[in-house]
């Protein structure tokens, strides 16, 4: 009988392939687009150098003398913040070209810097990586990297055709008051300042809408205008898409009900303040009180527009303006101010607080209490350093503290509302004021996106210890 031969004796054969050699060309391509909270601030920073540089020409003034940099450079910082404070008028100091400068840094600023050079990146062909789409997402309101860059391209489109409806239906009204020529700039002009937010006016005169404020269209195109630019295109897209407002985002569903109650408050506030008043709505009809009363509550969400001279309204409704200025818009709009989620969220927290609640919540969903924790330092630093600028001005500036404390609590807040202080302000108190909206427009931005990009989970908790309020 033969034997088997065990399987370690079997011995097997086979054909080694020699490996593939394949020739690759090398590409060379673009590094990832970096960009941090420090970034943008220092880009921000640039293009207002930029700017003010070009407004310093001859060039840009109307009168061909060349303007002093510290006014071009507060020119450029309120436009590039979409603030709206101004110390020469724009609609006779500046040229053609000069208004031409101030009107594309608006629409970069109002657009967001980040945002833009994002738009400019993917022209040339440039990478995001996923940090820089976190980050970016951070500041237009989106959480998730997906889809950003082609959101971004919607929100492009969507501004110019707001821009461009708008300035459509204002032309029928100026092509009745000027040149064609003229009237369409002036229409253009205006459009895109109200839908930023900028509050920037060519009427001329530091005058603003308030020889308009019997104007219904006007009045009304500019207002809603600045609503649907302090909206954001993320919420507008969201109520568009769902149709229902219980279908919405929590988010979309905190800044349609703080804003639509901020709006009904204010203007019921300003119509019982201000009704009487020889000044401001006294000698208008009711219903142009009521046009100019809705208004008033409209352009303090960092509009900038006024129907009525602020300098003329009551001291209490000086203060109640301050307080709509400094809570503006909404995240990733063309608004400033501390946002109204944030307004919102502590609302939330205080009347969650009140009743006893252990976490916040509303409309069925519970806040993440880490957004609280932002949302507090938000308003927590806003409040501290808006008391060190009111501060400084009161040393520099020989209004009165009321005035003084409007003027800083509109800069920060990118409102551009004024009770005419700003041409008088000193050097010093121009470079403040120029400084506050800087920090105003990227500040509470700067510190979410610091915030954002800071986050680490702790691997430990201490010992729960009770502190005395109250």
């Amino acid at each position: 009988m033969m034997k088997k031969r065990p399987p370690a004796d079997i011995a097997l054969q086979h054909a080694v392939a020699s490996p593939w050699r394949l020739a690759l060309q090398v590409v060379h391509t673009w590094p990832v687009f970096a960009l941090s909270p420090l970034a943008l601030v220092c880009a921000f920073a640039v293009l207002i150098g930029c700017g003010a540089v070009v407004l310093s020409l001859p060039l840009s003034a109307a009168d061909g003398i060349r303007t002093g940099f510290v006014d071009s450079l507060f020119t450029s910082a309120s436009s590039v913040c979409v603030t709206g404070l101004v110390v020469v008028d724009t609609g006779t100091h500046w040229s053609l070209f000069g208004q031409a400068v101030v009107l594309l840094l608006i629409q970069v600023g109002g657009f967001g810097f980040m945002a833009s050079a994002t738009l400019l990146f993917l022209a040339f062909g440039r990478h995001i990586g996923l940090r820089e789409r976190l980050l970016l997402g951070e500041t237009i309101g989106v959480s998730t990297p997906g889809g950003l860059v082609s959101l971004i391209r919607r929100i492009a489109l969507f501004t110019l055709v707001a821009e461009l409806v708008g300035a459509a239906v204002l032309l029928a009204r100026f092509a009745q008051q000027a040149e064609p020529g003229r009237a369409a700039w002036m229409a253009l002009f205006q459009s895109i300042s109200a839908f930023n937010n900028a509050g920037f006016d060519i009427f001329g005169d530091f005058a603003s809408l308030t020889g308009m404020n019997t104007d219904v269209l006007v009045v009304s195109i500019t207002g809603i205008l600045v609503v649907v630019g302090g909206l954001s295109y993320v919420v507008l897209a969201n109520v568009a898409g769902e149709r229902r407002f219980s279908r919405l985002r929590l988010d979309s569903k905190m800044v349609l009900v703080t804003s639509g109650a901020l709006l009904l408050v204010g203007s019921i506030a300003f119509l019982l303040a201000e009704s009487g008043n020889p000044e401001t709505l006294g000698p208008l009809s009711w219903p142009h009180k009521a046009l100019c009363g809705i208004f008033q509550a409209v352009t303090p969400r960092t509009a900038g527009f006024t129907t009525v001279p602020v300098a003329g309204m009551h001291d209490y409704t000086l203060l109640f303006t301050m307080f709509l200025m400094l809570i503006g818009g909404a995240s990733g709009s063309t608004a400033g101010g501390i946002k109204v989620g944030t307004f919102g969220i502590l609302v939330a927290a205080v009347l969650d607080t009140l009743r006893g609640h252990e976490h916040a919540d509303a409309f069925g969903r519970e806040f993440n209490v880490q957004h609280v924790y932002r949302a507090l330092s938000v308003v927590l630093l806003s409040l501290s350093f808006v008391g060190v600028v009111i501060l400084l001005l009161v040393l520099t500036e020989e209004g009165s503290v009321l005035d003084v404390a409007f003027e800083a609590v509109s800069a920060f807040g990118t409102v551009g509302l004024s009770t005419g202080i700003t041409p008088g302000l000193s050097l010093g108190g121009r470079l403040i004021v120029t400084l506050t909206m800087f920090v105003g427009r990227l500040g509470p931005l700067y510190l979410a996106l610091a915030l954002v990009q800071g986050q680490s989970p702790r691997e430990f908790r201490y010992p729960v210890e009770s502190v005395r309020i109250g």
